[in-house]
């Protein structure tokens, strides 16, 4: 299927150039949050700061697992290298529980310690500034990641989105100070901003666990693949073990089809590439192994007619 590897290479290369952005994205709000957070003294700018800095490994670790996870199949990776993602996506969650709790105990310290924030007004403009910068990247990466159905690209697009809101709060946080002159505030949003974080990274582990352990196609997609099959049931006897997993971007089936014994192994194998083709048509990133049987000897239509001529809907077993 050239055209399907062409689509997929293409896929491939505007995850890529996508991923980029989340890198430079980060990097730039990194370096402000960080010099801004120092100079106020403040540890829900500085969390903020930890946050982009987490972001911004996560975006370069991410960027690596695409364009892994890009490459063909070779002689050690016999099934692509898909799977890359989401170990990229599990890495990516460790890190995120890892700085919230970093920031949990910051905060709680400066809550009994007490402290000063100076500079506010430098403070919200920061903010603000990142809240619009990753709202419009995560958008653009979450567009793209839907499309392509990258986790990694999905994983680092959640995290942005993520960030639109504890940037918020931070913000929110320095007016609340600003309007009644107690530090307090400052501590207290650095908990909330943690415990969103802790939230996205546990979506995220699920989603990225999932994937690793072989989990089977969306119900949608499963019920487009029987729908297939079934719709070509005068050419074989019946179907059984269907299974279905992801890998990634990629989706992998196998199952066994049961032809009349009579039948041209040529004529078999003719009629496999046609039903692979059409489901390919309709579920992209595909790759589908066929396994043919022959119907048993007391095969009850082969008993009734001369030539294996089916005109009954075969069982369907899955």
């Amino acid at each position: 299927m050239p055209d399907t590897n062409h689509k997929y290479r293409a896929a491939s290369a505007e995850i890529i150039k996508t991923a980029k952005l989340s890198i430079y994205s980060n990097l730039f709000l990194l370096l402000m949050k960080l010099a801004v957070g120092f100079l106020m003294g403040s540890i829900s700018v500085l969390s903020e700061a930890l946050h982009s800095g987490i972001d911004l490994i996560a975006a370069i670790i991410a960027n690596y697992s695409i364009r892994t996870a890009a490459k063909p199949a070779d002689e050690v990776h016999k099934f692509g290298h898909g799977k890359y993602e989401n170990i990229s996506g599990t890495i990516e969650a460790l890190l995120i529980f890892i700085i919230s709790i970093v920031i949990m105990l910051e905060a709680l310290d400066k809550i009994q310690t007490g402290g000063k924030v100076e500079y506010l007004g430098a403070g919200m403009v920061v903010m603000g500034i990142s809240a619009v910068v990753n709202y419009f990247i995560s958008r653009k990466l979450m567009k793209v990641a839907r499309r392509t159905e990258s986790i990694a690209l999905e994983a680092d697009a959640f995290h942005l989105s993520t960030d639109v809101y504890t940037s918020l709060g931070v913000f929110v946080g320095l007016i609340l100070i600003q309007l009644t002159g107690m530090p307090v505030f400052d501590p207290v949003m650095a908990i909330i901003v943690a415990l969103i974080i802790l939230r996205a990274a546990y979506n995220l582990t699920k989603r990225s666990l999932y994937g690793l352990m072989d989990a089977k196609l969306s119900d949608r997609e499963e019920c487009i693949i029987k729908e297939i099959i079934t719709g070509h049931f005068s050419e074989y006897v019946e179907y059984h073990n269907l299974r279905t997993r992801m890998s990634g971007a990629e989706r992998f089936v196998d199952l066994h089809l049961v032809f009349p014994r009579n039948k041209p192994v040529v004529e078999a194998h003719e009629f496999c590439d046609h039903l692979e083709k059409d489901i390919m048509k309709q579920i992209p990133n595909l790759s589908i192994t066929i396994h043919i049987e022959p119907c048993r000897d007391d095969c009850v239509i082969c008993q009734k007619l001369d030539v294996c001529n089916l005109a009954d809907k075969p069982t369907t077993k899955s």
